[in-house]
């Protein structure tokens, strides 16, 4: 039935990464009658963590919610599931990206997460990683961060305050404002 209400669930796969395992996850997946719609993988020390937004049928998701846990015990994987809804995002008419290399140390990330709350931007997307450096040297933090605001932004407001706060945290950075045109027309559609 193509018609079918579609139904969704977010599962997080977390344990120890060894060849194949995320093969097995998908084919499982996929043998339910479930859909992928979204999925992340990362690595964190010995461990991987593998996100995905699924979709299916009632009875798929159903499925793949009462075969996960025996298959993830299989493969001694921590499986979490929460049933969700498709979600149409309002518009964001304005995109920040910024990248910032900086000595590592506690709060940094907090820092800039706090610079994007402060002008009201949904964080879409976080990625840091540490990297050790040279002897004697603080190990290094890279940091990126995608952000969308429900107005259009004034970028050289938001741009002075990250490399005001690069300053201070002595960070190199860089930011990217995107204001795109489609939501100009728009507002200029309204009396």
């Amino acid at each position: 039935m193509p018609n079918a209400p579609q139904h969704y669930l977010v599962i997080t796969a977390l344990g120890v990464d060894r060849p194949g395992i995320v093969n097995t996850i998908t084919r499982h997946v996929s043998s339910c009658g479930c859909n992928i719609e979204d999925s992340r993988l990362a690595m964190f020390g010995e461990e991987f963590t593998f996100i995905m937004l699924l979709s299916g049928s009632w009875n798929a998701i159903t499925l793949i919610e009462s075969t996960l846990p025996l298959k993830g015990a299989e493969l001694e994987l921590l499986i979490v599931m929460k049933r969700t809804r498709s979600h149409a995002a309002p518009p964001m008419p304005s995109t920040v990206r910024v990248k910032v290399d900086v000595a590592d140390s506690p709060h940094l990330i907090e820092r800039f997460t706090d610079l994007f709350d402060s002008y009201q931007l949904s964080i879409a997307e976080l990625v840091s990683k540490t990297q050790p450096s040279a002897e004697h040297e603080p190990p290094q933090l890279y940091i990126q961060i995608t952000a969308h605001s429900p107005a259009r932004l004034n970028g050289s407001i938001i741009e002075q305050a990250f490399y005001q706060l690069c300053t201070e945290l002595h960070a190199q950075g860089s930011i990217s404002v995107v204001n795109y045109p489609q939501h100009e027309e728009k507002e200029g559609d309204q009396p």
